[in-house]
């Protein structure tokens, strides 16, 4: 998972608002397709999927292969090929309204020994995965760019998609009520939920309302078919996981091949939620002091870290935390968030260690504080704003009152006495109270049957997908779960780990799971193991929440 709940998308000046439109043609069975429009305004030259046929009860509709055409922001250059796919709205009402999903190809390097179609999601809920693809080319190794056709798409709503459009003034309303006091606090909270996503719902049709990961499941097997490929592999990160495992539940015999890296676990309640990356990210941020104590080029070798963010903790609770130059105000909320933020990648800790030392010493830190208030929409302005449609569809967090949250909050500081409170998470439970009065894929075990092996890689100390979720995922799906730690911090192993990239690598290539190695070591900041020769490849998933908001990466 990448970004707070509070964090629309910028509005766009370039793109028009769309809502689904409304079709009076007869279909037969789950129909999909339609006549193909321009994607993004002219950002494709070529158009995509018509016409389908009737499929029985459960099934993938039958279409015509994507017609594909140059991408704008490729200039018809560097092998990179755009369409976009039409699908109903609401996959149980297949005569109704479509939306357009964008999908991008960048065809195999090494067309003699291609292996077929890698499907890319790199999570969010919200982010692109037509953006993921279009720097998979380099942030892949080479092998499995000259081996398969990357293929990404944005998933309905999303980026170059028929985007999900709420009410800017509504979200700027509720940003300010996020961390609720008392019960008239919650109260306005679940309000301000509730107008938000009803404006969803007036902007964006009946998009708003299956925004789902479960719907968005059956769109990507009508990209399977649109591609022609009667078996898909496919590797999803972070959010994307969820994706993949309710894929290969729905559709397991239509997998070559499957990577979940940096696992979601959707069995869990609440508390459970929380209570994981509670744990996660106090052991994260130990590993932080830990490395602070040994490496010269940390700004605060030799102090005793963990009595220091105590104390700044404290600080910034009675309202004496600040950064300087300029002057910047530091609350609890803040703290968290730079906090969570930057053990994403221990490649960020120099600058932590330097922003932390400003806060004491009163020197300027090197590195950007995020704001909780992030991008503002326009008043009065349409802005895309994926994240709670998504997530509030797919998790039913609501509580029962102020005062049960109160104490899941005291119960999380006396588990993770330090780190007190994981930032996102607590933004996902008060960001979901009351947005909606039914969870269209509420949480539950997973049962798969007849998938190929699937690949579970995970960091041991993950903060935004900890590494109990990926154990617990495999566990539900049983025999057919490979698990690969890497016992560092952070999050998408692929880019984190050599170890792991090989053992990633070598399974999307051979479906070798014999020998794979289950453990990879960790690769700390300054340690011969992440310098440019071991770890060449570019970091997408690195990046604090805020910067990785919706259409950049999870």
């Amino acid at each position: 998972m990448s970004s707070p709940s509070e964090a629309p998308e910028a509005p766009q000046a370039s793109r028009t608002p769309r809502t689904p439109r409304t079709r009076t043609r007869t279909r037969r069975g789950l129909a999909v397709g339609g006549v193909v429009v321009a994607l993004f305004g002219q950002l494709l030259a070529g158009t995509a999927v018509a016409g389908t046929k009737a499929a029985a009860p459960g099934e993938a509709p039958d279409i015509r292969p994507i017609t594909w055409g140059s991408c704008a922001w490729s200039g018809g250059t560097g092998g990179f090929e755009c369409g976009v796919i039409e699908v109903p709205a609401d996959w149980a009402e297949p005569s109704g309204p479509a939306v357009e999903v964008a999908v991008v190809r960048h065809r195999a390097g090494d067309p003699e020994r291609r292996i077929g179609a890698l499907l890319l999601n790199p999570g969010g809920p919200g982010a692109s995965g037509v953006d993921f693809a279009r720097g998979a080319a380099t942030t892949f190794s080479p092998e499995i760019t000259a081996r398969f056709d990357l293929v990404g798409f944005d998933p309905r709503g999303i980026g170059r998609s028929t985007p999900v459009r709420c009410d800017g003034d509504l979200v700027n309303a509720r940003r300010a009520l996020l961390q609720p006091q008392d019960e008239a606090g919650l109260a306005a909270l679940r309000q301000a939920n509730r107008d938000v996503s009803d404006s969803c719902r007036e902007l964006s049709g009946p998009l708003a309302d299956h925004m789902d990961t479960a719907s968005v499941v059956r769109d990507m097997d009508a990209i399977r078919a649109a591609l022609g490929e009667r078996r898909i592999s496919y590797y999803g990160a972070s959010y994307g996981t969820l994706i993949g495992q309710q894929y290969a539940e729905r559709y397991p015999r239509r997998l070559r091949a499957m990577v979940l890296d940096s696992n979601m676990d959707h069995s869990l309640d609440a508390r459970g939620l929380l209570r994981t990356r509670a744990e996660t990210l106090e052991g994260a941020f130990g590993q932080f002091a830990e490395w602070c104590g040994r490496t010269a080029g940390c700004a605060l070798r030799g102090r005793d870290v963990p009595a220091l963010y105590d104390s700044f903790y404290r600080r910034a609770e009675a309202g004496e935390l600040a950064l300087p130059n300029p002057h910047r105000p530091v609350t609890v909320q803040t703290l968290r968030s730079i906090t969570f933020s930057h053990m994403y990648n221990p490649a960020d800790w120099y600058s932590f260690a330097t922003i932390l030392a400003s806060m004491d010493e009163g020197t300027a830190g090197t590195d950007t504080v995020p704001d909780s208030a992030l991008t503002a929409a326009a008043a009065g302005t349409p802005v895309t704003f994926p994240y709670s449609p998504v997530l509030c569809q797919d998790y039913d967090l609501d509580m029962p009152s102020y005062a049960t949250m109160a104490g899941l909050q005291q119960e999380l500081a006396q588990l993770a006495p330090l780190t007190r409170l994981p930032s996102l998470g607590w933004s996902d439970l008060t960001g979901c109270q009351n947005w909606t009065p039914r969870v269209a894929n509420p949480q539950r075990p997973l049962h798969i049957e007849g998938a190929p092996p699937i690949l579970l890689a995970n960091s041991r100390w993950d903060v935004a997908t900890p590494h109990a979720w990926a154990a617990n995922a495999a566990r539900q799906i049983g025999r057919e779960a490979v698990s690969l730690t890497y016992e560092g911090v952070g999050h998408g192993v692929y880019w984190l780990s050599p170890c792991a990239r090989g053992a990633i690598d070598t399974y999307l290539t051979t479906l070798d799971t014999t020998s794979l190695a289950t453990h990879c070591p960790p690769a700390w900041p300054g340690a011969t193991s992440t310098s440019s020769t071991d770890n060449p490849l570019p970091t997408p998933l690195t990046g604090p929440p805020a910067a990785r908001a919706e259409g950049v990466i999870p």
